[in-house]
């Protein structure tokens, strides 16, 4: 699995033209599944999202997590995240994982943000038209990649 994390001031999502979903500080996280991933990796790629130190203390160190601050995320599913480029600039989705894993694999990890000490968990739907906007105060991107984790066991 692959989470691109973004820090946000504000983020939202719309989901097929209906009212935005919208959080204010905290997490915004674009979701992809590989089509070799395992369900038995989203309890900890949910934990190192909220927990990872990327807003400042009060002396503007990074060293606080949105569990720390009591911020909030915004879930999306993002099948583009494996694009594959190699051969042109036309990218090939074949490593995205196809329904049932991706969607089990999204709905098990909105379910376990929300079991973090986090003060909301918004999200999109999958396979919905989605528009999303964010706000943040400086840039602050961090991807995780389960296959890294992976190399090391």
């Amino acid at each position: 699995m692959r989470a691109v994390i973004q820090a946000v001031s504000s983020a939202s999502v719309r989901v097929n033209g209906g009212e935005p979903r919208a959080i204010g500080p905290g997490l915004m996280i674009l979701l992809g599944v590989r089509d070799t991933d395992s369900l038995d990796i989203v309890p900890k790629l949910a934990d190192k999202c909220a927990g990872l130190r990327i807003f400042p203390d009060a002396e503007g160190k990074l060293n606080l997590s949105a569990k720390d601050l009591g911020y909030s995320a915004l879930v999306v599913s993002q099948f583009t995240l494996y694009g594959d480029t190699k051969k042109g600039y036309r990218p090939s989705f074949i490593k995205a994982a196809k329904p049932p894993l991706s969607v089990d694999a999204y709905e098990l990890f909105l379910a376990e943000m929300n079991k973090q000490s986090l003060k909301d968990v918004q999200h999109g739907e999958f396979g919905a038209d989605m528009q999303v906007a964010l706000v943040n105060e400086g840039p602050c991107t961090i991807i995780i990649d389960t296959d890294e984790w992976k190399k090391k066991e």
